[in-house]
C-alpha cells in the first residue's frame, strides 16, 4: 500500500505543479510573450509524469528533427513517454479537452484536437502540415484507436495527407509495455475502461517497463499517403515483433536491471 499512495502524492504535487505552471505560460501567452522555451517545458513536465507514475521508459534512437511521427497507440500512457524524450504535438480527441485540467493542459502544449465524424480530416491534416512546415514534430496515432498491445491494428491513411508531398519526414515510432515475452496486460487503456479505475491500477503496478523505439523515417518522396501509411506500420510491425523475440530470451530479471538502467540513463 505504501508505494500506490506515494506515487498518488507525487502525482497530485504534480498536477498543483503543472496548474501552477500552466496558469503562467497562459499569462504569458495572453501578455504575446514569446515562450520559445514551452516545448522543454513540456517535455520535462510529462517526464516527471511519468516517473510519478512509476513508469520505467527505455528509449532507443531519437526523433528526427520535423517529423511526423507515426505512433501505435495503446494507453493515454503514451502521451508522457513520449512526450518525455522529445518535444513533439499530439493530435487527440476533441473529448479529452474537457478532462478536467488534463485538457486545458494539452491544449497550453500546443495539442491538436479532432472531432471524431465530423469530416475534420482535411482541416486536422492541414494544420498538422503547418506545424511540421514550421519545424515542430507531430505525433499522430494512426490505428485510431488503442490495442491491448498483443497486435497492430490497421493504419488509416488520411492524415498522411500531411507529409504527402515529400517535404517533411514520416517517422515511424514504436511503444511496447513490458518486458517479458507477452506485452504488459494492465498498461492498455481499451474498451469501456475509464480513465480513474485505469489510473488505480497504473498506481499498484509493481513496476511497469515501456520501450520506445523511433526507427528510421521513411522516404516519403513521390509515395502516396495510403504507401506512406503502410510502410509505417509494417516498420512499427516488425520492431514490436523484435521486442518480443528479445523478451523471450532474456530471463525476466536481466531485462529488469535492463530497462532500470536505461531509465536511469
Amino acid at each position: 500500500m505504501l508505494i500506490p499512495a506515494w506515487r498518488a502524492l507525487r502525482l497530485g504535487e504534480h498536477l498543483c505543479t503543472g496548474a501552477l505552471l500552466g496558469g503562467g505560460v497562459a499569462l504569458l501567452g495572453h501578455l504575446g510573450t514569446p515562450r520559445p522555451w514551452l516545448p522543454a517545458l513540456v517535455a520535462w513536465w510529462h517526464r516527471r509524469l511519468a516517473r510519478a507514475l512509476g513508469v520505467r521508459v527505455v528509449c532507443r534512437g531519437g526523433a528526427a528533427p520535423g517529423a511526423l511521427l507515426a505512433v501505435n497507440h495503446v494507453s493515454w500512457l503514451d502521451i508522457p513517454v513520449l512526450g518525455g524524450a522529445t518535444p513533439v504535438h499530439f493530435l487527440s480527441k476533441a473529448e479529452v479537452r474537457q478532462w478536467p485540467l488534463v485538457g486545458w493542459l494539452a491544449e497550453l502544449a500546443g495539442t491538436v484536437f479532432m472531432r471524431r465524424g465530423a469530416h475534420e480530416a482535411p482541416r486536422v491534416a492541414q494544420e498538422i502540415a503547418r506545424r511540421l512546415r514550421s519545424g515542430a514534430r507531430v505525433a499522430i496515432f494512426p490505428e485510431g484507436t488503442t490495442s491491448d498491445g498483443r497486435g497492430l491494428l490497421r493504419f488509416h491513411a488520411r492524415l498522411f495527407s500531411a507529409a504527402e508531398d515529400g517535404t517533411v519526414p514520416v517517422q515511424p515510432v514504436a511503444i511496447r509495455y513490458g518486458n517479458g515475452h507477452m506485452p504488459d496486460h494492465i498498461a492498455p487503456f481499451v474498451g469501456e475502461d475509464t480513465l480513474l479505475a485505469h489510473l488505480g491500477r497504473v498506481l499498484r503496478h509493481p513496476g511497469l517497463t515501456v520501450t520506445l523505439t523511433f526507427l528510421p523515417p521513411v522516404a516519403a518522396q513521390a509515395a502516396s499517403r495510403r504507401e506512406l501509411a503502410e510502410t509505417a506500420r509494417a516498420a512499427v510491425a516488425a520492431e514490436l515483433c523484435r521486442l518480443a523475440d528479445v523478451s523471450a530470451a532474456v530471463p525476466a530479471d536481466a531485462a529488469h536491471m535492463s530497462a532500470a538502467d536505461g531509465a536511469a540513463a
